[in-house]
């Protein structure tokens, strides 16, 4: 459980910059080289190494190298991951409000028989 919760941490910082989101946005459409990746960002190419760093540590994107050419692409797991704690808490939560509901109806429903 703390191996998700810690993967889970991960991704979701991973998620939390633009940038990584813009960058795993265009390896939705498929596998592209580091060069293509960094090209529509203002920023040195070190720099925008560090977010590619980021997005393979917590398992989003897997790269691999062919010459002098550095390939990327998107591990979709660690998203999955993510989507299913969403929908867990989405599940909990929704019970919770439902139960909330019900108890403020039957408050109502007394209050108006005083």
């Amino acid at each position: 459980m703390a191996n998700l919760q810690n993967r889970l941490d991960d991704t979701f910082h991973a998620l939390a910059d633009p940038t990584r989101r813009a960058v795993l946005a265009t390896l939705s459409q498929g596998p592209a080289t580091v060069s293509d990746l960094a090209q529509p960002f203002d920023m040195a190419l070190p720099t925008f190494l560090q977010h590619l760093k980021v997005l393979e540590q917590c398992g989003l994107v897997r790269s691999k190298k062919v010459g002098r050419v550095r390939t990327c692409q998107l591990r979709p797991k660690p998203l999955e991951d993510a989507e299913g704690w969403i929908g867990t808490q989405r599940t909990l939560w929704i019970k919770r409000l439902d139960q909330l509901d019900d108890y403020l109806k039957q408050l109502n429903a007394t209050e108006k028989r005083k």
